[in-house]
């Protein structure tokens, strides 16, 4: 694969600005007079617009993803066919948790009720750890930038940068995105039941070791 790394750079460069300067809308911002499903699409577009759209058929948001939405429960449904604050604060909160868990994920996550104060609180936190979390996120794209641009004289630098940092954002992305599952399937769990399968699967997996290691002997 051949890049040219100052572009990568300069693309690494604005996505960090981007996300130190990327913020969701307060709950007092939104919305609260009542949209049409195409009013909405459209404000949606405008919050989540560092979500890639890959052509026009394919749009993140659309009318059949909302319904579903509503369908499954994961959301409140509209109101006489219009959404008011509390339905575009649970469409922000799903569409940015999509990016890394399943829809069943963030149907455990958010509140499962329609309380307006409840969900009014839930979201202001949401909206504070998510522009934490991107701060943190940009001192690695910085250093990934560094690295990328480093002097090819240097001791630790890198022909494969680029795609060591590809490499290395998927499987992060991965591992990150396991152990939430992970943690998201001990939500009302039997707590001896999980020590048991673990102590089981423990063992096996030493036991398989064994083996291995007698079979090379």
């Amino acid at each position: 694969m051949s890049y040219d790394k100052e572009l990568v750079a300069h693309k690494l460069g604005r996505w960090e600005n981007y996300l130190n300067n990327y913020k969701l809308p307060a709950w007092k911002e939104l919305p609260d007079i009542g949209l049409y499903m195409d009013q909405v699409i459209a404000l949606l577009g405008q919050y989540l617009d560092f979500i890639p759209v890959e052509d026009q058929k394919n749009k993140p948001v659309t009318p059949t993803t909302i319904n579903n939405y509503v369908r499954l429960k994961v959301m409140p449904a509209p109101e006489k066919r219009k959404y008011y604050r509390i339905h575009i604060a649970y469409l922000i909160m799903i569409f940015t948790l999509k990016q890394g868990t399943s829809i069943n994920g963030i149907q455990q996550l958010l509140p499962i009720t329609a309380d307006e104060e409840e969900v009014k609180t839930f979201y202001t936190h949401y909206i504070e750890r998510l522009q934490e979390i991107a701060l943190f996120y940009t001192t690695q794209t910085r250093t990934a930038a560094e690295q990328i641009l480093g002097d090819p004289s240097e001791e630790n630098h890198r022909e494969d940068a680029v795609e060591h940092f590809i490499i290395q954002s998927i499987l992060m992305s991965g591992f990150s995105r396991i152990l939430a599952e992970k943690l998201l399937r001990l939500q009302d769990a039997d707590t001896q039941q999980v020590l048991d399968l673990e102590s089981i699967s423990g063992g096996t997996w030493h036991r398989s070791m064994e083996m291995t290691q007698k079979k090379e002997d």
